[in-house]
């Protein structure tokens, strides 16, 4: 193999790199803008103090707080009774409560299972010859409909 790097071929590297080094320097230095009457007095500056952070609390914007429901004040219903402001369970045998969106066989309902506790909060309204309870879960205030009272027991407050 013959050697490609001889003498003559590094001074002719040399010699274009030097080239192109020099006409780069002229161009810049030529085609800089020209600076013309500089004002070299120093620019008028402003300082602003910063205060460093205290340790002085701020108030906090209030903030609500979703409550459960409260039973409605009504005279003490005797022990075992349904009544407004007691808790209630569905006792189906496992085969789960229908719990409607008003009182009645024909509305519209979700099922609910025999462990989940709920408010009674309305009632009673009789119709279809059952005696109807408006139910909200203490848990979850969306969960809220009609039940049957022949389908619920009632449970100590939890």
């Amino acid at each position: 193999m013959k050697n490609i790097l001889s003498g003559k071929v590094l001074i002719a590297m040399l010699g274009i790199a030097a080239l192109l080094l020099c006409g780069s320097l002229a161009y810049i230095l030529l085609m800089r803008p020209a600076v013309s009457n500089l004002n070299m007095a120093a620019a008028p500056s402003a300082l602003t103090i910063v205060p460093a952070p205290s340790s002085t609390p701020r108030p906090l914007p209030p903030t609500q707080t979703p409550f459960p429901p409260t039973p409605l004040p009504s005279s003490t219903p005797a022990p075992g009774k349904i009544a407004l402001g007691v808790y209630v369970q569905p006792s189906t045998g496992g085969q789960g409560l229908r719990v409607r969106t008003n009182p009645g066989l024909s509305a519209d309902f979700f099922s609910a299972f025999d462990s989940e506790v709920f408010l009674v909060t309305k009632g009673p309204e009789q119709v279809d010859g059952y005696t109807w309870w408006y139910l909200t879960a203490s848990y979850d205030t969306a969960r809220a409909g009609w039940a049957a009272q022949d389908f619920l027991t009632v449970i100590p407050s939890p």
